[in-house]
């Protein structure tokens, strides 16, 4: 009933999309604002590219082309208007710009009979090479390859997920109450943020970050609460009372996690982007609705089940996988894996750190920037004759787009000024040349002007920055910047996609310390009230940080060189996506947090009943390698198919977030943990009085040889 409501009340309420002005970030948000309070009429356009097959442009067969492809475009009711052709500043090409009709919005849409015609044209002239491409052209293109790209990923993720919980439990219903649960959560979830949207506008990537935490936690929280549940029936325990010490333990694992969780996507809200408060609304959500559900309906349908949880078996895998009572999970492979950690921590702890610092050491050289039409895929015949485009007309590769808020009475002056502006900028060889007059686009109402300046490099290279800078700090000054009334980089700001770029960037590196910093401070306040530890709560921290810094190694180590081109199908863009670092870093940190809680519980719990830290880290891992095994196999799995997407943003998260957890539940949970926390041994759980104040003491652990005596005092 919850999950219908939220779902059809959230539908029928309606999603607040965010505007320009919310997602402006630096003068390049500023110029965008600018442009949109312009109200200008943009209509879609399309570009007509004719160039030979080989050697020079025969000029006579490509006029007549060129003529043959303005009255197929005439003909439609899809076009506005057709320029006359343009050729070329070396000859070798000619161009003839098309104008389409109609909303703007879904000239997608109607792009593909501008394209018929166009192939219509290269039937009629084989020794030419007539192709069309644009704005709407690549983004059908992309769009189709996209479309495959997720749905595909979505197809796998479910099954795969579903696959990998019949081998954990080797039987069909307990391999489904997890994917049971975690869908309601994401239905929900949808619901509820469509609601939330009118609080904190929405983006386009809201939906797939529920659909991905949700899965996510969803399947942890429901792993922990089954696996507990079967283990004390194991013992012994009637049904009813297996589940509620299920309950007490992984349930109140599951609240702690959620904290953890919710806490580290709250840190998204001071990034002061509205993107990122997006995504956290939607994370936040899905958590809550799963702990919610983790809470009541989990225990509900466990208790209705009984042993029906049980059935139908897959007989070889149910005969792997069922608890054998005491002996749950003390398993001969992990006692083996352990072994060196319980045996020399010292040594071990060393070793793994160090080997995870020399992962994490590629980090330092990362470099930030946006994805550019540069590292879209290159299998589409819309970018090969974009490519074709730009080598033949630098001005309509990288642009910026220089913005004007016009005073009253300046209007010959703005356009004076960057009509300068313009001829400036075309004599100097950071920019591209002019193939025709400077194009100042006014508003209806005179008070925005707009100029775009082309630079012939990529939007990433070196060089397009520093035309980026010129134009900011010298060229904008000393011509726009004298109108009066006008002041440069607030009332005359440059954007498009280097200076969004650069602007990002910039933003990025300012607010991950600050994120950091509240992320850190208060799950160190959860862990250590949690746990009642000062020293748990620190070790958190520290093993999450190396986590985190590892996965950010490898992502560097993997796509800011060309090495792994080959491996993962993609374009090294020689650097790591503006957005990656901030948003992997709660996301990984969060996640993190199931674990470390769902192990750390175990480990005390033992601890409680009188065992030795040693022995008690044995217990608490061997009992619980079965969960964090499936857990993270679960997510490597979903998140790896991501890696197999188109886009290089996609592989990068997809990449980070598999190799993150890969780690996090082997080398983490498996060597550095038990190694750390066989080293500290009772100083494992010093706190201050105040903390302690209601606390039981731990039953007194017999002292073993190597631990750390009375360190706890």
């Amino acid at each position: 009933m919850f999950v219908a409501v939220c779902f059809i009340g959230g539908n029928m309420a309606g999603t607040v999309e965010a505007s320009n002005s919310d997602q402006a970030i630096g003068e390049s948000g500023r110029a965008d604002v600018i442009v949109h309070d312009g109200k200008f009429d943009n209509p879609a356009t399309e570009s007509v590219l004719i160039t030979p097959l080989t050697g020079a442009l025969d000029r006579g067969a490509a006029d007549r082309a060129a003529a043959d492809v303005t009255t197929a475009m005439k003909a439609l009711p899809e076009v506005a208007s057709v320029s006359d052709p343009l050729p070329s500043h070396d000859g070798g090409a000619l161009l003839v710009r098309v104008t389409m009709s109609g909303d703007p919005e879904t000239a997608q849409d109607r792009v593909g009979k501008l394209r018929d015609a166009t192939a219509g044209v290269q039937r009629a002239h084989p020794e030419l090479r007539v192709e069309e491409t644009g704005g709407e052209s690549i983004g059908q293109a992309m769009d189709d390859t996209l479309g495959k790209d997720f749905q595909r990923a979505e197809f796998l993720s479910l099954p795969v997920t579903f696959a990998i919980l019949i081998v954990a439990f080797g039987a069909l219903i307990a391999a489904g109450v997890p994917v049971l649960l975690a869908l309601s959560s994401v239905a929900a979830a949808l619901g509820l943020s469509t609601l939330a949207s009118h609080l904190v506008p929405s983006t386009d990537t809201t939906a797939s970050v529920i659909l991905l935490i949700g899965m996510a936690v969803g399947v942890d929280y429901s792993l922990f609460y089954l696996r507990r549940e079967r283990e004390e029936r194991a013992k012994g325990r009637q049904h009813l009372d297996a589940v509620e010490i299920a309950a007490e333990t992984s349930g109140h694992a599951v609240v702690v996690s959620g904290v953890a969780v919710t806490i580290a996507m709250a840190g998204l809200f001071l990034a002061g982007d509205v993107v990122f408060s997006s995504l956290a609304v939607g994370s936040i959500l899905v958590v809550l609705v799963s702990v919610i559900g983790s809470l009541t309906v989990l225990p509900a349908l466990l208790s209705k089940l009984g042993r029906w949880i049980d059935r139908p078996r897959v007989p070889l895998l149910w005969r792997l996988t069922r608890p054998r009572g005491a002996a749950e999970g003390q398993s001969r492979f992990w006692s083996f894996i352990l072994r060196p950690a319980l045996r020399r921590p010292a040594a071990t702890l060393a070793v793994s750190v160090l080997a995870l610092l020399a992962l994490a050491a590629p980090a330092l050289t990362m470099r930030l920037s946006f994805p550019g039409m540069e590292d879209l895929p290159r299998t589409t015949p819309a970018m090969q004759a974009y490519d074709r485009l730009v080598k033949a007309y630098p001005s309509t590769g990288t642009v910026h787009t220089v913005a004007v808020r016009v005073p009253a009475g300046q209007l010959d002056a703005t356009k004076a000024a960057l009509t300068e502006l313009a001829k400036t900028a075309a004599a100097d060889p950071l920019f591209a040349p002019l193939d025709e007059a400077p194009d100042i686009e006014v508003s209806a109402d005179g008070k925005v002007a707009v100029l775009d300046v082309a630079t012939p490099f990529a939007g990433r290279s070196e060089e397009a920055k520093e035309s980026l800078t010129r134009l900011r700090e010298v060229m904008v000054p000393q011509t726009v910047g004298k109108v009066p009334g006008v002041v440069a980089g607030h009332d005359a700001a440059v954007g498009g996609f280097v200076g969004a770029d650069v602007d990002y960037a910039g933003h990025v590196k300012e607010k991950l310390p600050l994120v950091m910093g509240f992320v850190l401070v208060l799950t160190f306040l959860v862990m250590a009230f949690t746990f009642r530890s000062v020293i748990v709560a620190v070790t958190s921290i520290g093993l999450n940080m190396l986590s985190a810094g590892a996965s950010y190694g490898l992502v560097v180590l993997i796509f800011q060189g060309t090495w792994a081109e080959g491996i993962l199908g993609f374009k090294s863009m020689d650097a790591v996506v503006s957005w990656l670092p901030l948003f992997l870093f709660v996301v990984l940190f969060g996640l993190s947090m199931d674990y470390h809680v769902f192990v750390v519980s175990r480990i005390r719990e033992a601890v409680r009943q009188g065992m030795s830290t040693r022995d008690a880290v044995a217990h608490g891992i061997t009992g619980s390698a079965g969960v964090v095994t499936s857990a993270a196999i679960v997510m490597v799995a979903v998140f790896s198919i991501f890696a197999t997407l188109s886009t290089v943003d996609m592989k990068q998260l997809g990449v980070g977030l598999a190799a993150a957890i890969l780690l996090d539940a082997t080398i983490i949970r498996a060597v550095v943990l038990p190694s750390l926390m066989t080293l500290l041994g009772n100083a494992n759980w010093w706190a201050p009085r105040f903390m302690r104040r209601r606390e039981v003491p731990p039953a007194p652990a017999p002292v073993v040889e190597g631990e750390l005596v009375g360190a706890g005092r």
